[in-house]
C-alpha cells in the first residue's frame, strides 16, 4: 500500500459537502465531529481546510442531465435550507469556501488553480457522501497528479436499495485503496499530520509556507 509523505504547507484538507441535505443519521453526525477534530489539527498545523457545498440555482437552470437523473434536485437548491452548512460543522475564518455544481469539487471550479497558485500537492478526503461526491473528488484530484488520503472514517453514505451503507463504504475505500488513494482513519491521519508539523523544522516550514503564499 502507498505511504504518501505529508508536508502540512503543500497539504489541505477537503471537506466535502457537509450539508444538512447529506447529514441525518447518528453515525453521520459522528463523522462530522471526527471531521471538525482533525480540521481543528490541519488549521494549527497548517493544512489549508476548504469546505465546499452542492450548490445548483434555484430554477434549476444549471442542473443539467442531472435533473432527469436526479430528480430531487432542489434540495440543492441556492436558498434552501438542505444546501446549507450543517449547524455542527465548526468553520473557522481561515478556511476556504467552495461551491460546485457537480458531484465532484474540481469540475467547473477554481480548486485546481486554487491549490497549485497555494503550492499545495496533497489533499485529504473527508465529507458526504463517499461513494458519490467524495470519491469522484478524490478520482478527480489523482488524475491530475495530487497525493490523495481518503479518511475511511472520516466519510459517510447511506443504504442504496438493497445495498447496505457498510457495503457501499467498503467496496469505495477498496477501489479508492488500491488505484487512487491512501485510505486512512481519522486517528491514522492526525497521528501523521503531528507527526509531520513536529518534525518538520521550524526554519524549513516558514519557508515552505512563503514560497506558497
Amino acid at each position: 500500500m502507498v505511504d504518501f509523505t505529508v508536508i502540512p504547507q503543500r497539504t489541505a484538507l477537503i471537506n466535502v459537502d457537509p450539508q444538512n441535505c447529506f447529514i441525518s443519521s447518528p453515525n453521520d453526525l459522528a463523522v462530522l465531529e471526527r471531521i471538525n477534530e482533525l480540521a481543528a489539527v490541519c488549521r494549527e498545523a497548517g493544512v489549508l481546510v476548504i469546505h465546499t457545498r452542492h450548490i445548483l440555482a434555484p430554477d434549476g437552470s444549471d442542473a443539467g442531465v442531472l435533473a432527469d437523473i436526479f430528480p430531487e434536485l432542489d434540495i440543492v437548491h441556492r436558498g434552501s435550507e438542505g444546501a446549507e452548512y450543517h449547524d455542527h460543522l465548526v468553520v473557522d475564518p481561515r478556511d476556504v469556501h467552495l461551491e460546485k455544481p457537480r458531484f465532484g469539487a474540481f469540475y467547473a471550479t477554481n480548486l485546481e488553480l486554487l491549490l497549485r497558485t497555494r503550492g499545495i500537492d496533497t489533499v485529504i478526503i473527508s465529507g458526504y457522501v463517499t461513494n458519490v461526491c467524495c470519491e469522484t473528488t478524490a478520482r478527480e484530484a489523482a488524475v491530475r497528479d495530487f497525493r490523495v488520503f481518503f479518511l475511511s472514517d472520516g466519510t459517510s453514505t447511506g443504504d442504496i436499495g438493497d445495498v447496505t451503507r457498510n457495503e457501499l463504504q467498503r467496496a469505495t475505500l477498496a477501489t479508492l485503496g488500491i488505484l487512487f488513494a491512501q485510505v486512512l482513519t481519522v486517528e491514522e491521519m492526525t497521528q501523521k499530520i503531528l507527526r509531520a508539523s513536529h518534525t518538520l523544522p521550524a526554519a524549513v516550514a516558514g519557508e515552505l509556507s512563503d514560497s506558497h503564499v
